[in-house]
């Protein structure tokens, strides 16, 4: 499977041509250290159908999520909206009649006049263009949006499908506990029935043994649940999976903050702003083109009816003081236009805090993660190995036996946190630059 990111890089691209996405496949991650987890030292989970892989995922939710969808709705809209803001002013045409339904000479009709007469506008100030660039702002700007919805919604989708993926393992960790308290029940059994160990010894291991399989039931739950979810980001609400395919324990190495930083100052969020920054630079120019005035035109011909003559009617209007009726306006555009400036240096400062957050985490779980690989799971697996001799020859007490097995686990679990906890910032680096790294779940 290959980076989430690197499906994210090829759809960028394609929202930008408004067609469908459609992601490369996603690398296959390396031999993991987490052997422990691994599939080929645990029996497989019950499966009926292909394990769903991360790039199934985000395939499918590219083509069947209704939020990704609605953008091309708004741009048929957008289109429309071009269309009508190129548009000259309307013509109108009018009929009006006078002096007539009066009193002596006026009554009825005899004395009326009737005007037909042909009217509109003449646009000053270029205000077709100015309201067709203000569209075409708006169009780049949902372009832009659409491609930061589009990162959002598949960072969101790969982070449950990484707690997903760690409950899975979770689930095998859990089935290992479950077996670890049988065979501890067998043996603490066996000692009793020989006169070695208290009945209460075997109590608390059967009491254990049901409290490992609490907890196997638990995480199991959980599970099916976190599949349901994962389902609904393709509109499905039953999943067609039964496990997920992936291994958390792959770690390459990454480029260092400053170029992460550097391409992230290029991602959709920060090309957002400056999106909108045009945009209200064409607003300005739009408030500024309204305060040309417009002239009123009209032409018509009209009848009396006394003589049964016609003559022409022609005539103009001018708005007055429409440059300073319109003030307002333009200072208002140029407020809005300053505000963005704001907006966007606050983004970047939060850019760089969120990338240096997740890099700094990602740096600290890698390194936890192989410290606990090589340092503690050896040393407490040996410890409990010398702890169950130990104890079967009568040297060590049964807390002794039963502390060392729970340390071990604790251990195990604590390295699924830690690798997950490493995906789970890889996953929020890569939406931050919109780029692929060379980490991979599988």
């Amino acid at each position: 499977m290959q980076s989430m990111l690197t499906v994210v890089g090829c759809l960028l691209l394609a929202t930008c041509c408004w067609a469908s996405a459609n992601p490369p496949p996603i690398s296959s991650p390396e031999s993991s250290s987490l052997d422990n987890f691994s599939s080929e030292n645990y029996p497989p989970l019950e499966t009926r159908v292909k394990p769903l892989t991360l790039e199934g995922a985000i395939t499918q939710t590219l083509a069947n999520h209704p939020q990704l969808h609605q953008y091309r709705l708004r741009q048929q809209g957008q289109a429309a909206l071009r269309s009508a803001s190129s548009l000259p002013p309307a013509l109108t045409i009018g009929l009006e009649v006078e002096n007539f339904a009066g009193s002596d000479a006026f009554r009825g009709l005899d004395g009326a006049e009737t005007t037909l007469a042909l009217s509109s506008v003449i646009e000053l100030g270029d205000k077709a263009r100015s309201r067709v660039a203000v569209v075409d702002a708006k169009t780049e700007r949902l372009q832009l949006q659409r491609q930061v919805e589009t990162l959002d919604l598949l960072g969101e989708l790969t982070a449950h499908y990484i707690r997903a993926l760690a409950t899975q393992q979770s689930i095998l960790l859990a089935e290992e506990a479950l077996s670890l308290s049988r065979q501890m029940l067998v043996t603490v059994e066996r000692r009793a029935k020989q006169g070695a160990a208290p009945e209460a010894e075997v109590m608390r291991a059967r009491a254990g043994l049901s409290r490992a399989s609490i907890t196997l039931d638990a995480l199991r739950s959980r599970f099916e649940r976190q599949k349901v979810l994962l389902s609904t980001f393709w509109n499905e609400t039953s999943p067609g999976f039964e496990k997920l395919s992936g291994n958390l324990s792959r770690f390459d190495q990454a480029d260092g903050f400053t170029q992460l930083y550097r391409r992230a100052q290029r991602s959709p969020a920060i090309a957002l702003l400056a999106s909108e920054a045009r945009l209200q630079d064409a607003g300005i120019k739009l408030a500024e083109a309204q305060g040309k005035m417009d002239i009123g035109w009209q032409v018509g011909i009209r009848h009396f009816a006394e003589s049964d003559a016609t003559a022409l009617t022609a005539g103009i209007s001018l708005p007055l003081f429409s440059d300073k009726r319109n003030r307002g306006a333009v200072a208002a555009a140029l407020a809005q236009r300053n505000e963005v400036d704001f907006q966007r240096a606050a983004a970047t400062l939060d850019l760089y805090q969120r990338l240096y957050a997740a890099f700094s985490l990602r740096q600290q779980n890698i390194a936890a993660y192989e410290q606990i690989t090589t340092e503690v799971l050896p040393a407490l697996e040996n410890a409990l190995q010398l702890t169950r001799q130990a104890y079967e020859n009568g040297r060590y007490r049964y807390q002794d036996w039963l502390a060392a097995q729970a340390e071990l686990l604790a251990a195990k679990q604590q390295q699924i946190e830690v690798a997950t906890a490493a995906q789970l910032n890889q996953a929020l680096i890569e939406q931050l630059a919109a780029e692929p790294l060379p980490l991979a779940l599988q």
